[in-house]
């Protein structure tokens, strides 16, 4: 294939819609957990901030057609940091470790996958980051390993969307990934 194949921009805005519709609903979830549980912490809001910029990140990369998949990395690692910086200065109740890693790594895993889903660009462009994204993806199950996560179902979840969502990656853009290997190795 010389040339890339257009996409449709009409599914690519559909997708993102229905992204950004489920993300609305998540925020809301999560603003309704902390007012029935913990009141006195807002872990939501921050929690609420990591997924708007991430969002502000994708809608930035589909209008400007550029490689944000390493900006995503970074943003989720530098979140994950401020959580746990913001949970350890209010006492360090572990609500870092056990609701916004978990969510931040859910975010930054469906990130990816819409703009592999949305880009008309070659999927290997994301395929370190993505790699990268899996191992950062693991850190939820080593606190569970370590019996620091009190709520394991959440670090659960984020590890299942990854291994998921590098499966449902890898299938999307197989051909690609073959395209380059031929390519790479002049087979």
């Amino acid at each position: 294939m010389l040339y890339p194949q257009k996409v449709n921009p009409k599914k690519g805005d559909l997708v993102v819609k229905i992204a950004i519709g489920i993300s609305l609903a998540i925020m809301l979830l999560l603003i309704l957990i902390n007012h029935l549980t913990t009141n006195e912490i807002h872990w939501a809001g921050v929690a609420n901030a990591g997924i708007i910029y991430i969002w502000i990140t994708v809608i930035y990369a589909i209008n400007k057609n550029t490689n944000i998949a390493t900006h995503v990395l970074v943003q989720a690692i530098a979140i994950s940091i401020l959580t746990i910086y913001i949970d350890y200065k209010t006492g360090f109740r572990k609500w870092s470790i056990n609701i916004s890693i978990p969510i931040i790594i859910i975010i930054a895993n469906i990130t990816m996958l819409i703009l592999t889903i949305v880009s008309h660009k070659k999927y290997i462009r994301y395929a370190i980051c993505q790699l990268v994204i899996c191992l950062f993806s693991l850190i939820p199950i080593f606190f569970i390993y370590k019996n620091i996560v009190a709520n394991k179902v959440l670090s659960y979840v984020a590890t299942g969307i990854c291994f998921m969502n590098f499966l449902l990656t890898i299938c999307l853009c197989a051909k690609d990934v073959k395209d380059a290997v031929i390519r790479k190795f002049h087979i």
